[in-house]
């Protein structure tokens, strides 16, 4: 009996949720790590899904950004959350990606999310070049959290190999281990790229309290020149109680890609599921207050489902 207690936990992120033993399709959704906004947020959707769109079968697992645009590309998953910029660089075979992800195509933007860089409030970190022999944890390889530090990091002259070459060290580890490792001074820098405010962040204001470290001018114009997709924005004062100013960072729109062979009847019941149903996701994060059906195609830098796109077409949507 304790064995099989075992494996159900275990399976217990994959719980279907469907419309009977006759459901026709199978969508996999994965979309994010424990402590963050996307898997219960996805774990909601799929339910939704379920439910409303006749003829599948639903599930949601945990992933991040970078490797669910690959698992959405194999086949591996139907849908998947990410951020536009990361869905055009999969899409173009750029940046994370070795091979461009051809099979993926845009499905719904949703809200806007942050870089965001957290140290101690009594951290002696005050840049990003302060942290060249620090520990870091800037999240799982699959992460575009891990993804956007890279790229940061190599503007201040910063590569991870060489913070580590240097006495420092990195963690690939998700959010909930990174708030646990903050919290017991393991790590001196924590890096999410996510929506603000975020559980996580909030927790570490808390306890033990924290700083955000901001992006200069002249490295975000550098940045913004090179990679299309991401955008300037701030970290507001009013987002966590321990911030005395905004703080200037990146910004990025989250996304949903959908598998190019799902039906286009199945896309276009998916699409109008998930905007008709607005207030259950509000319920399970605030966050979706931002989310707009006037916005669902802005920051669409790849192809957009012609199941999607006839939704859209009927509400009058376009492309920002």
């Amino acid at each position: 009996m304790k064995r099989l207690a075992k494996i159900l936990i275990a399976l217990a992120p994959l719980v279907l949720v469907g419309t009977g033993a006759g459901a026709e399709s199978f969508v996999r959704m994965v979309s994010g790590p424990a402590g963050g906004s996307w898997y219960p947020l996805g774990a909601k959707i799929a339910e939704v899904l379920g439910k409303k769109v006749p003829g599948i079968s639903t599930s949601n697992g945990p992933g991040g950004g970078v490797g669910n645009v690959k698992d959405v590309n194999k086949g591996n998953a139907e849908i998947g959350w990410s951020y536009g910029h990361t869905a055009y660089n999969g899409f173009s075979g750029q940046g994370s990606f070795d091979k461009a992800q051809k099979n993926i195509r845009h499905f719904a933007t949703l809200y806007p999310a942050a870089f965001q860089t957290a140290v101690p409030k009594k951290s002696s970190i005050m840049s990003y070049r302060d942290m060249k022999d620090k520990s870091i944890s800037p999240g799982k390889t699959t992460y575009s959290g891990y993804a956007a530090a890279k790229l940061v990091f190599k503007q201040y002259g910063l590569t991870f190999d060489q913070i580590k070459k240097s006495g420092g060290t990195i963690h690939h580890v998700g959010y909930s281990d990174s708030v646990a490792l903050m919290k017991d001074g393991n790590i001196d820098v924590f890096i999410g790229l996510t929506s603000v405010p975020q559980a996580s962040f909030i927790d570490l204001d808390f306890r033990p309290g924290i700083r955000f470290i901001g992006i200069e001018p002249d490295v975000m114009k550098k940045i913004l020149a090179m990679n299309p997709g991401y955008l300037s924005t701030v970290i507001p004062k009013t987002a966590y109680k321990g911030l005395e100013a905004d703080v200037p960072t990146l910004g990025v729109v989250t996304v949903l890609v959908i598998n190019k062979d799902l039906s286009d009847d199945v896309v276009y019941n998916m699409t109008k599921a998930l905007w008709e149903n607005h207030g259950e996701f509000v319920k399970v994060k605030k966050i979706w207050n931002k989310v707009r059906l006037a916005d669902a195609l802005r920051g669409a830098a790849i192809p957009v489902h012609p199941g999607a796109q006839r939704y859209y077409d009927e509400k009058g949507v376009k492309k920002k």
